[in-house]
């Protein structure tokens, strides 16, 4: 018996792109900021994003909230038997975003892999990537998440 099934499967490869309705502006750059404790001068005057501000999906993704009241984005994979843990993300920046930005992110399944835990239990290893650009098109950031569904 495998956790990867051939629905699972035919989905790897899958993409999502959600598009921002406005700028970013700079009232969300400063409460982020704020929420967040940064402390640096760029980003409590609005001027320049955190990085990590853009990342937040749910802030632009126009979904409705799933049963656990998250708005942001999700593949919502069904894997019986499993609970789901995060594995982590690795994030590349590659350049400031502005209060004028408008972004992009395309999120892509980038693959499924099967493997067994230490205490002989299954697992799949889901990897997402997510492309985070500003309306030129141009690369803000990069998003590679990992998320482990571990069997109960």
């Amino acid at each position: 018996m495998t956790l990867l099934s051939g629905d699972l499967k035919a989905r790897i490869g899958e993409e999502v792109v959600y598009t921002a309705p406005e700028p970013l502006g700079r009232a969300a750059i400063r409460y982020f900021a704020l929420a967040t404790g940064d402390t640096d001068p760029a980003h409590l005057a609005g001027d320049v994003a955190p990085p990590t501000l853009i990342c937040e999906t749910n802030q632009y993704a126009n979904l409705p909230r799933d049963a656990d009241g998250y708005a942001g984005h999700g593949w919502h994979l069904d894997v019986p038997g499993t609970r789901l843990v995060r594995g982590g993300n690795a994030y590349r920046f590659e350049r400031p975003v502005l209060p004028t930005t408008i972004v992009t992110v395309r999120w892509k399944l980038a693959g499924i892999t099967e493997r067994v835990t230490g205490g002989g239990k299954r697992m799949l290893v889901v990897t997402s990537v997510a492309t985070y650009t500003d309306q030129d098109g141009l690369v803000l950031a990069e998003n590679e998440e990992s998320l482990i569904y571990v069997e109960r």
